[in-house]
């Protein structure tokens, strides 16, 4: 990890849960890393313990809606103006609505597409263009994906996000062979975690919480644990 000192990541969806263990793990490393999400207090508080701590590296909340393009560009920009660019990104922000293929809310699959494929796309794009534009050929680009990105597990509330998934995997896969074409040595990563004990399921089943109680209690999980290591960034 020694080369990355200094460093610039994006990591998306950085308030809770395996954005946010990346992101203090990053920071722990010595990064700059810019954590993004709505609710950016959570980021803040986080970057307050980052420091508490004694880090090397440093934790920049920013404020976005992902679901919304001009927002994903701004804070690009912003990134170019502060920080002269992204060299790592990190795709970290997803979610699931328990919206059944043959009853769901046609809101609740556009959210879904919007945050886990357009919004990965969007930061993928200028992420790239961030990094050929400062002839970067190092840098990297990484999917957390899921489970169901590879197999369709028996339960409708989930079907419709594990499409979402699925098509990370094909662009995960697409986004290697343009990398490949272009001759550059950006690498193209995907991780695809079992069930984690996060807010996921809670927010899934917001209004009814012991369904994500009963989710996690199906199954022993241990606590979130993110050490990068030289093969892997």
């Amino acid at each position: 990890m020694d080369r990355w000192k200094g460093r610039v990541a994006l990591v998306t969806g950085a308030s809770v849960g395996i954005g946010a263990a990346i992101a203090k793990s990053l920071v722990q490393y010595g990064m700059k890393v810019v954590g993004c999400a709505r609710n950016v207090k959570q980021i803040e508080t986080l970057a307050a313990e980052c420091v508490s701590s004694g880090f090397s590296g440093t934790l920049i909340p920013y404020k976005c809606d992902l679901t919304v393009e001009e927002e994903i560009l701004s804070m690009f920009t912003w990134i170019k103006g502060q920080h002269k660019g992204v060299d790592v990104c990190i795709n970290n922000a997803g979610l699931a609505h328990p919206e059944p293929l043959l009853s769901g809310k046609t809101t609740g699959w556009r959210n879904m597409l919007n945050v886990n494929v357009l919004a990965l796309s969007v930061c993928t794009r200028e992420a790239y263009q961030s990094m050929k534009e400062r002839k970067v050929d190092d840098g990297q680009i990484i999917n957390i994906n899921s489970i169901c990105g590879h197999r369709v597990i028996n339960h409708p509330d989930g079907h419709f996000y594990t499409g979402s998934k699925y098509a990370v995997t094909a662009l995960t896969e697409g986004l290697r062979q343009e990398l490949r074409e272009a001759k550059t040595h950006i690498r193209a990563t995907c991780i695809s975690p079992g069930l984690v004990k996060t807010e996921f399921a809670y927010r899934l089943y917001c209004d009814k919480p012991e369904m994500a109680d009963a989710t996690y209690n199906r199954i022993k999980i241990g606590d979130i644990e993110i050490t990068p290591v030289e093969d892997s960034l």
